[in-house]
């Protein structure tokens, strides 16, 4: 049953029908061929992964991110990360990193990131200097910040689907966030220095408090978010909703970017993007109560410990696993689908399931900005008029950083967990 499904499903997507209608016409063919069971269950199961009060916070935090987006805070965290670093040589190539690493703390998006924010870095690089390749290169890399960095989607998504805390795996995809941004500006800064681009200017300490205090509000989003969570005050779902309303007040009056006529298209665009996530998650939830009937998971486990018993080189192995669906599949929908097959394999050879989805998240973000699925590289070169083959060549060192960085992480999970133990055992 398995292998036909999957076997289905992939013929589907290549003939290009959308991935939630191809996981969702598999699962009932596969259940209408190969069993009795009543085609009832799959509605059943559909609506049995959408009534989680925890799920409510994926809209939400993407109804904040894009009222930021649009409500003029992205000009205000460029303009801090410029007078921050944009001293340094390279300067604006770490002001890219800076303002997305910043800006994941808000959105939780890396298209929105591409497509929103990275206009105006691009843009600001390009009259710098900076050629019109490295500039998006560096933009779609810097994206898959928002996949580690709190409210992260995917995090919350994948966390929801392992069943382990929400919470715990937003705060955990810090640290690994914010290594992987230091190692890109070591990068960033051995490139330009290397290919000598990139302008220096003095570093004002006025121009700094300056926009540091115009950025304040903004920057309120990720602490009230974190903060919020870490001390139970509030639930994910909660600091979401907490995070759209008060996106909307500084947008509103702080910033004045947004006005009440652009709410209602801020609504419909927000509802499009959580259609697409939550029709993927009813459809993936059909397939995978096929998969736990046919026993897949356990299969899956089996073979995985067959291999070896040591928790490194099984994440080893499922990091390669990881890179190449994420290659060739949705993340979201990924995420639905390797979850419950591989969760019972890592954490059968004590591997913590909370390290599980954070590496799990950080490991799909590469399909981000991969061909042939990579959202974020299209998004690059729609922006920018760019082809793909142009992007892809100076894209590839930042890939190579990812995987790197997360083989170390396969290597050292204290590195994740270290910190999780400590700040929730105070």
């Amino acid at each position: 049953m398995s292998i036909f499904l999957i076997a289905l499903f992939f013929i589907l997507m290549f003939l290009g029908i959308p991935v939630a209608v191809s996981l969702g016409f598999s699962s009932v063919l596969t259940l209408a061929l190969f069993s009795d069971i009543p085609l009832t269950l799959i509605s059943q199961s559909m609506f049995s992964s959408m009534n989680s009060f925890i799920m409510v916070a994926v809209p939400l935090f993407i109804l904040a991110g894009n009222i930021m987006d649009k409500g003029g805070v992205g000009d205000k965290i460029f303009n801090f990360a410029n007078s921050m670093v944009g001293w340094m040589p390279g300067g604006l190539g770490h002001v890219n990193i800076v303002t997305s690493l910043i800006f994941a703390g808000m959105s939780g998006s890396s298209v929105a990131d591409v497509a929103g924010l990275g206009v105006l870095e691009m843009s600001a690089m390009e009259k710098r200097g900076y050629d019109k390749e490295y500039s998006a290169a560096i933009t779609v890399a810097t994206s898959t910040l928002a996949t580690m960095i709190p409210p992260s989607i995917l995090m919350i998504v994948a966390a929801s689907v392992a069943n382990v805390s929400v919470g715990k795996a937003l705060v955990g995809g810090v640290i690994p966030g914010i290594m992987i941004a230091v190692v890109f500006m070591v990068y960033n800064h051995l490139y330009c220095k290397k290919h000598k681009i990139g302008d220096k200017s003095k570093f004002s300490l006025e121009i700094f408090f300056k926009s540091l205090f115009v950025s304040i509000p903004a920057m309120l989003v990720p602490v009230i978010i974190l903060i919020g969570m870490f001390t139970g005050i509030v639930t994910p779902t909660e600091a979401a909703a907490i995070a759209v309303v008060y996106s909307t007040i500084i947008s509103l009056t702080i910033y004045k970017g947004l006005t009440l006529k652009n709410i209602p298209r801020l609504l419909i665009n927000t509802t499009k993007t959580t259609g697409t996530i939550l029709f993927i998650a009813v459809t993936a939830k059909s397939a995978n109560w096929i998969f736990e009937f046919d026993g897949l998971p356990a299969k899956i486990a089996t073979s995985i410990t067959s291999l070896t018993s040591n928790p490194i080189l099984i994440m080893l192995v499922v990091l390669a696993f990881l890179v190449i669906v994420g290659m060739i599949m949705d993340a979201t929908a990924a995420i639905y689908i390797v979850v419950p097959i591989l969760l019972p394999a890592v954490t059968s050879v004590g591997v913590d399931p909370l390290f599980f989805v954070v590496f799990l998240v950080l490991s799909l973000a590469l399909g981000l900005i991969t061909p042939p699925v990579g959202v974020c590289l299209y998004a690059a070169t729609s922006v920018t008029g760019l082809r793909l083959e142009q992007i892809v060549p100076k894209l590839i060192p930042w890939i190579v950083i990812l995987i790197l960085s997360l083989v170390i992480l396969a290597i050292f999970p204290v590195i994740i967990t270290g910190p999780l133990n400590l700040l929730f055992s105070i």
